[in-house]
């Protein structure tokens, strides 16, 4: 199980939402903790923002260093010589996470997956599989890993789910070719894909972004 979550719950009743938001490489669970007064969301929404903490772990491109990580990047080239086995065991590290919202009272259809680089690749993984119906799932500065599996894999209750991925035109640890490639598949797999690019932005997330990520946000959860 990921280490210890950070939780923060906005709006003035209990909620009956949930995002679920996973960080980047190196990062942990209070790096888009600040996001949440800067999205400005509908008060009107009760919402629980959950932020886990990923495991320790050596990554192979940072010489083996520990750090906290999703799963292991080894190679410069972020698309190639994919660690299936550890984006899978942290796929099911959310799947484990979505059900205890689910235990703590939130339904499904009001569970939002997000992440950001590594995190939004294991966000897409866990829930364009996940067998019950979730509220949607956004991508930030990602890709989507193990894409050749996603057509037997996919789950049928998903299959329309809304689906955002934002992306900066000059990210140089994720380049933008590899989220063209990945918006294509999944577009070839009949997902409908709400796509935002920035001129210019690099592996980080833009003032315009996080009002595009608000947008959405009230658009599948209100």
């Amino acid at each position: 199980m990921a280490d210890e979550t950070l939780v923060i719950e906005t709006g003035v009743h209990a909620p009956d939402s949930s995002v679920i938001w996973l960080h980047g490489l190196g990062a942990d669970g209070h790096d888009f903790e600040p996001i949440i007064p800067e999205l400005r969301l509908d008060p009107g929404l009760n919402i629980r923002f959950v932020f886990p903490h990923a495991p320790m772990m050596p990554v192979t491109i940072n010489q083996g260093f520990v750090m906290r990580a999703w799963y292991d990047i080894r190679a410069a080239d972020i698309g190639a010589e994919t660690d299936e086995k550890g984006i899978r065991a942290s796929a099911e590290l959310v799947d484990d996470m979505i059900e205890a919202e689910m235990a703590a009272g939130i339904a499904p259809e009001r569970i939002v997956l997000a992440g950001f680089s590594q995190g939004g690749a294991v966000a897409l993984q866990a829930g364009l599989r996940f067998k019950k119906r979730l509220a949607g799932i956004i991508g930030l500065s990602t890709y989507l890993p193990l894409d050749d599996t996603l057509e037997s894999e996919k789950s049928d209750v998903n299959a329309d789910i809304p689906i955002l991925l934002a992306h900066g035109s000059a990210d140089p640890v994720v380049p933008v070719e590899l989220a063209y490639r990945s918006l294509k598949k999944l577009e070839q797999e009949g997902y409908e894909v709400d796509w935002h690019e920035y001129k210019g932005m690099q592996h980080s997330v833009s003032e315009q972004e996080i009002f595009h990520i608000a947008e959405w946000i009230e658009r599948v959860l209100i």
